[in-house]
């Protein structure tokens, strides 16, 4: 039954890679106490920020935080699509 759900749903399973990144995430985020509300939120705020001076796409957006040598860090893509001339 499932794999019908995952074809009609066009679901691919997890792989073991993408279970363990996503355990990682989880982790760093339980580490620095942020909750998916307040990444969400800063996700939101930072969309705002730079859409004063450039046009992203949001929707491609990544936000996460990575921990490497003990320091955690915010790392993000954000797809510019053009430079807007609207700084406020």
């Amino acid at each position: 039954m499932r794999d019908f759900l995952n074809r009609v749903l066009n679901v691919r399973p997890a792989t073991k890679g993408e279970a363990k990144k996503r355990l990682q995430v989880l982790l760093i985020h339980d580490q620095v106490d942020i909750t998916p509300a307040q990444m969400e939120q800063m996700r939101c705020e930072i969309v705002e920020v730079v859409g004063r001076y450039l046009e992203i796409d949001p929707e491609s957006m990544e936000l996460k935080l990575d921990k490497e040598n003990g320091k955690v860090a915010l790392v993000s893509t954000l797809p510019v699509r053009r430079v807007t001339a609207r700084a406020s």
